[in-house]
């Protein structure tokens, strides 16, 4: 049976079920919150100790105006209603991604991960503004300013996502099958698994599958 310590989310599907079911994309992404609550609650009970969410990547500034500001007033108010929660939890918030947003949600970041940051039941490391890309193109800038020899372990230390140990399942929610620039470096021998279901119809049970389904996969890492 292998072990599960990180599981990677591109929690795709929020728009196009908001406008199916609501009529408009922002009640989409407001829902897609409450399957959020849902997979950290069963992430716990797996005993998971990361759980990577796709929440905005640096292409997400392409969309309407109107739909990143409620984007980012839903991140707002989570930052502000459930950090303590989480906190009496025992989890750690970790944002990955370049944060340029406004001082106000970038003071509810500083802070949020400052009170959480000595958490150990589970990581959360929230994807904003994030591109895999990016990142590894800063890496490699990084290293070559402190002049340091490139190879496999010295690009590790200097990704965003360095002391995190590298995603043994990968969920694409939404019937979408690509990975659409996300930690391309960290998922080499990740499972990946497509689900057809958009993100807020995605549950438990479906969560619970995937990971009984990839403890039964045989994981080669190239051997036989």
């Amino acid at each position: 049976m292998n072990p599960l310590k990180h599981v990677a989310i591109i929690m795709d599907g929020n728009g196009r079920w908001g406008l199916k079911y609501k009529n408009s994309r922002n009640e989409g992404h407001r829902a897609g919150l409450k399957t959020v609550e849902k997979i950290i609650k069963q992430s716990i009970k797996n005993k998971i100790k990361f759980l990577t969410l796709y929440a905005f990547s640096t292409e997400n500034w392409k969309r309407p105006k109107k739909e990143v500001e409620f984007l980012f007033t839903l991140l707002e108010n989570f930052l502000e209603s459930k950090i303590d929660d989480l906190n009496k939890k025992n989890i750690r918030l970790k944002i990955i991604g370049t944060k340029n947003f406004t001082k106000k949600i970038n003071k509810l970041i500083k802070l949020s991960e400052k009170k959480t940051y000595n958490n150990k039941r589970l990581q959360i490391n929230l994807a904003l503004n994030y591109g895999s890309k990016s990142e590894i193109i800063n890496a490699f800038k990084l290293i070559k300013k402190e002049n340091k020899n490139i190879n496999i372990k010295t690009l590790d230390k200097y990704l965003q996502t360095k002391d995190i140990p590298d995603p043994d399942i990968l969920i694409r929610t939404g019937n979408t099958k690509r990975l659409s620039n996300f930690l391309l470096w960290q998922i080499a021998y990740t499972e990946i698994f497509f689900e057809k279901k958009l993100w807020p119809a995605f549950n438990e049970v479906d969560y619970n599958k995937i990971i009984k389904n990839y403890k039964r996969i045989k994981r080669n890492f190239g051997n036989i």
